[in-house]
């Protein structure tokens, strides 16, 4: 376990350069900093390395689009047929325009899920801070995506349930029911990843090498299981808030609860 509280060299490294200046910006800002030569967490770089290397490789590959794709741009697109089918299948013909939202969610929880694997890394996704931080953008923008869809008025009557007698009753179920999903999405996915990236931490302390490899093939799997649910279930949700129909709401919130 001492492995696990031992700072990262690339963390050291990162606080070595920037630390400071960021103490220096956010003291400007009235926050004070109680270790100024440290002051950037562990998982703050991981996301950073994660968000900058996803801007990178993806901006790079999508300047060099052509008629005859090749090898990376065949990847690209069968990445984005898959989260347009997932969008096609749950939300509809109109799912394609949140292609962007969740394309960028799903990206970014596989590709933070996968870099504990790399010696030297952590998986941002092992902190309860990152998956609450996704959770709670999925769920703020569905509810925004389900007002602009339907307006506020009509969005926010569907809490009060089908008759107004059943409001004193369906509202606390409903707002229960909504604030529960980010606590879900984010214990969820955190729990997975934060076991994992123990369970690997600990067989290479006792046997390096060679016994945490098949550990380490089953931690990239569900990695992949782990980024699908979420984006699962975050289709689901907005599939459930921009539904005009009654029985479209209950079939999602049916898979929703199937798929939890």
């Amino acid at each position: 376990m001492e492995a696990l509280e031992h700072p990262l060299a690339i963390v050291e490294l990162f606080n070595k350069l920037f630390s400071r200046p960021i103490a220096a910006l956010l003291a400007l800002l009235g926050i004070k900093v109680n270790n100024p030569a440290h002051c950037v967490p562990d998982y703050v770089v991981m996301v950073l390395i994660v968000a900058v290397t996803l801007v990178v490789l993806l901006g790079l590959a999508a300047r060099k689009r052509e008629r005859v794709p090749g090898k990376v741009q065949n990847v690209l697109e069968l990445i984005i047929a898959f989260f347009e089918s997932q969008l096609g299948e749950i939300i509809g013909p109109e799912g394609r325009k949140f292609l962007p939202m969740i394309g960028t969610v799903g990206l970014f929880i596989l590709v933070s899920n996968m870099l504990g694997v790399i010696p030297g890394f952590m998986s941002p996704t092992s902190k309860l801070n990152v998956t609450v931080g996704c959770a709670l953008t999925v769920f703020v923008y569905y509810h925004y995506q389900g007002m602009k869809a339907q307006g506020v008025l009509r969005y926010l009557k569907h809490f009060m349930g089908p008759i107004p007698a059943l409001a004193p009753l369906m509202v606390p179920i409903e707002l229960i029911s909504h604030f529960s999903r980010p606590v879900s999405l984010s214990i969820r996915l955190f729990s997975n990843i934060f076991a994992e990236d123990v369970l690997i931490v600990v067989i290479a302390t006792i046997i390096p090498y060679i016994l945490p490899l098949p550990f380490m093939a089953l931690s990239l799997f569900t990695s992949f299981l782990q980024a699908f649910v979420f984006v699962l279930l975050a289709c689901i949700y907005i599939s459930g808030a921009v539904a005009h129909e009654e029985e479209h709401d209950d079939h999602a919130v049916q898979v929703a609860q199937h798929a939890a």
